[in-house]
């Protein structure tokens, strides 16, 4: 894929889906030169925009601002009233440019960007068909996101329930909530509807946030609990209905049964593949695209996923990054430039492998980056963690009264670095990129002893944890 090709195409570059991801391939292509076109068929801007990331973290924000002034002598006895939920959503709906795209094709105009609106479809190698019309590229990204899937419980369609998008565009607050599931979504919703005033129950299967440290699911179901939220874990919905009232029953496998106003579906996503025309190119519409590190599609030399889509780290920060490789490779391709095959080049998304950052905005904050200990031992590396509490850090009994949390670091002996963190607290997500910093960079736990951290921050945490590494015997650490 080159300037050299005999064949003339309407564009360099088609990127279907105009997501965070799809806009960051296609800016980082057109930086280079390229004559790029980007098809969407709902709004520009995407899932994140409007119905994830942006409105669920503006309706959370409002309760755990409010929270946090009533962890503070002084400030706690100033409030004399309860959440304002009409001027929470007002200021979710803001956040997500009510329902707006205008702005963000704006963007795109200035950014050199043709927008093409419609649904994308590929038709055959290097053509997608958008409507009646069709288009050449000498590179196609596939940038379409994800999409929930719904349990197989009987009489859930047709309770027609919430998934995500319904509830971070609610217009009213149910007085009762049921939550199906208790991943990221569904946690950080429990919050955001309990601290507007709703009634939540969550449904579990597992403990949760079992894939990270053990010691996050504990943190989180105490402050769910506190937060009012009831957690039902270990129990499975046999069927759910909706009466004519509006009211939704779900009948558990335990007998019991559960009634609320509005259901609410978090139970995971799968990659948006179906109606892509992937049949066309011999590829399965129902199965995982595999991408090499540039974010080709195994088997293909045109043809590129990003983002949620090829499953690999559906995070919308790590599908931008993704998006920004895609970019750059495929200018580099068009222009007849040399790819980087460095673990850290310029083409290679290395950091999907090592170092994906996640922040459950809870409240308390789940903020962790790289493995798990069990992920470190199940790869059999040798590995030695060490641990702190952060309410023992003078940053953090400032920044408020009663302040728990912990942080734990997970270390290859073999190299000397980081290659997991993980901390739980109030506010902790603005630590997390530091220790991404340091797996990225392979920063010797030696030289990280010279990373001072400033004094009263929580980020003293680090030199805790720096203590007891090196000196675990001790009793070092103090108050100061």
């Amino acid at each position: 894929m080159n300037s050299s090709s005999p064949v003339e195409y309407d564009f360099d570059l088609i990127v279907i889906g105009a997501g965070p991801a799809g806009e960051n391939a296609a800016d980082y292509a057109v930086k280079h030169g390229l004559r790029v076109a980007i098809v969407e068929s709902e709004l520009v801007g995407g899932e994140c925009s409007y119905w994830a990331c942006m409105p669920s973290k503006a309706l959370l924000r409002s309760g755990q601002a409010l929270n946090a002034a009533r962890r503070l002598p002084g400030a706690k006895q100033a409030i004399t009233g309860d959440i304002n939920a009409p001027q929470v959503l007002a200021r979710r709906d803001s956040f997500a440019s009510h329902w707006d795209d205008s702005g963000q094709t704006k963007w795109l105009a200035s950014a050199e960007i043709e927008l093409i609106r419609g649904r994308g479809e590929i038709i055959g190698p290097h053509l997608v068909q958008v409507g009646k019309s069709q288009y050449s590229a000498l590179a196609v990204v596939l940038a379409t996101g994800s999409v929930p899937v719904l349990p197989n419980i009987a009489g859930l369609v047709q309770a027609k329930p919430w998934g995500t998008r319904e509830a971070t565009a609610a217009q009213e607050i149910p007085a009762r909530l049921t939550i199906i599931g208790a991943g990221v979504a569904g946690t950080e919703l429990a919050f955001a509807f309990a601290a507007l005033g709703s009634q939540v129950t969550m449904l579990s299967r597992r403990s949760l946030m079992s894939r990270e440290e053990p010691f996050v699911g504990e943190y989180l179901t105490k402050a769910l609990a506190d937060a009012g939220v009831q957690i039902l874990q270990g129990l499975t919905p046999d069927r759910v209905d909706r009466d004519a009232a509006g009211v939704v029953s779900v009948q558990l496998n335990d007998g019991r049964q559960i009634f609320a106003e509005q259901l609410l579906v978090s139970t995971g996503r799968r990659a948006n593949t179906a109606n892509l025309g992937l049949e066309a190119l011999n590829l399965d519409p129902t199965a995982k695209l595999n991408v090499d590190d540039s974010m080709l599609v195994e088997g293909f030399d045109w043809l590129y996923a990003v983002g949620d889509v090829n499953s690999r780290a559906a995070l919308t920060h790590q599908g931008k990054y993704q998006a920004r490789i895609a970019g750059e490779a495929i200018a580099a391709r068009r222009n007849g430039e040399p790819l980087s095959s460095a673990r850290w080049g310029s083409h290679v998304a290395s950091a999907d492998h090592v170092a994906v950052p996640r922040v459950i905005f809870s409240d308390p904050q789940v903020a962790a980056v790289g493995m798990t200990e069990a992920e470190a031992r199940a790869k059999e590396l040798n590995v030695r963690c060490v641990e702190y509490e952060l309410g023992a850090v003078a940053g953090a009994s400032l920044h408020a009264d009663g302040y728990q949390g912990q942080a734990k670091l997970v270390v290859d002996q073999s190299r000397q670095v980081i290659i997991g963190a993980t901390f739980v607290g109030h506010d902790v997500a603005e630590l997390l990129h530091a220790a991404t910093i340091a797996i990225v960079g392979e920063v010797a736990m030696d030289r990280l002893w010279h990373a001072v951290p400033a004094y009263p921050t929580i980020s003293e945490i680090w030199l805790r944890l720096m203590e007891e590494y090196h000196f675990p015997a001790s009793n070092v650490a103090s108050g100061s």
